[in-house]
């Protein structure tokens, strides 16, 4: 009897990998070459980075934690280290805590007044306005490119309590103007109402920006659903302009957080501490008094106001804009 055995199957060997060839050798010093022009670009870039961001910074946070001032100038190695005293110090200092209650004051009334007016004067320009639409945005947006103080002078002009225009009414009404940056409780609002002013035309831009991205047919479908004005406002354009509204909040907050400008050119703090920010107080106790760690604490403390305040934001008005 024959026995018939199966035929053996050749046994694969794994293909053994090729050397690597010219071309890929190529590629390789390529994609070296292109790594080494793309270091070589930056550099000037990570310079300037470096020495005029990244190291101030540094610095600025080594220093909260000193006394440096005046006299360690030409020796700044020489500073005391008072770990967290400055800080300590500054929550313990009465004219700091107004500076701080007047930053938030600003920022609690001019937020929601710099953001609403600039919505309003966007859907005006972008529904209401057919001729000279140019030159109202212009108009509203010249504030934001104009120098503090050229705005400085047309305000206190304004607000002149013996021959500004606001005077010149009350006069003709048989009232006597009240002196707005001479008066503890007015000297506040006078600048709120005029960083609004200033700011709205930034808000504005950015809405129109977002108007003009609202479909048509929404809004047609809306209006054949038989929705008025308000209700498409309210249910279409709104909802739709979140994105840009939760940009414009924390953007313009960002800002009235560091305010300095309209204090320092129109009542430099005063009268008695009622417009003093943390911006301007830094300022004074940096430049001023050159108490440059103490002024450091604040830098600080007012950068972690400002990025928990955006968090915050962040957090809360972004699940709206899904």
């Amino acid at each position: 009897m024959t026995l018939v055995t199966a035929p053996k199957k050749p046994v694969r060997h794994a293909p053994a990998e090729p050397p690597d060839t010219p071309r890929t050798l190529g590629g390789t010093r390529r994609s070296r070459a292109q790594q080494r022009a793309g270091w070589l670009l930056s550099a000037p870039f990570l310079a300037l980075f470096g020495t005029f961001m990244a190291f101030p910074v540094l610095a600025t946070l080594a220093m909260s934690f000193s006394d440096f001032g005046l006299r360690d100038v030409t020796d700044p190695l020489g500073a005391d280290f008072v770990g967290l005293s400055n800080y300590t110090r500054l929550f313990g200092d009465e004219t700091f805590r107004t500076a701080l209650l007047n930053t938030g004051v600003f920022v609690v009334a001019g937020v929601p007044l710099t953001v609403g007016a600039g919505l309003v004067a966007a859907v005006l320009l972008d529904r209401g306005v057919d001729r000279m639409r140019t030159f109202f945005r212009v108009g509203f947006y010249a504030p934001v490119v104009t120098s503090i103080v050229a705005v400085a002078v047309v305000w206190r002009f304004v607000l002149d309590p013996a021959d500004g225009p606001i005077a010149s009414l009350a006069a003709e009404a048989g009232l006597t103007a009240p002196d707005f940056l001479g008066s503890d409780a007015l000297a506040l609002p006078s600048l709120i109402a005029m960083g609004v002013w200033r700011n709205m035309g930034t808000a504005m831009v950015l809405f129109l920006a977002g108007l003009q991205a609202v479909p048509t047919e929404v809004r047609e479908a809306a209006r054949i659903d038989g929705a008025g004005a308000w209700a498409e406002f309210r249910r279409i354009t709104v909802p739709l302009l979140r994105p840009t509204l939760l940009y414009a909040a924390v953007m313009t907050t960002i800002g009235f957080l560091n305010v300095f400008e309209e204090p320092f050119v129109m009542t430099g703090g005063g009268p008695d501490n009622s417009t003093l920010t943390v911006s301007l107080l830094m300022y004074e106790e940096g430049f001023g008094y050159f108490r440059m760690g103490t002024a450091s604490a604040m830098a600080y403390v007012l950068f972690t106001v400002v990025l928990a305040v955006t968090v915050l934001q962040l957090r809360l008005l972004k699940d709206n804009t899904r």
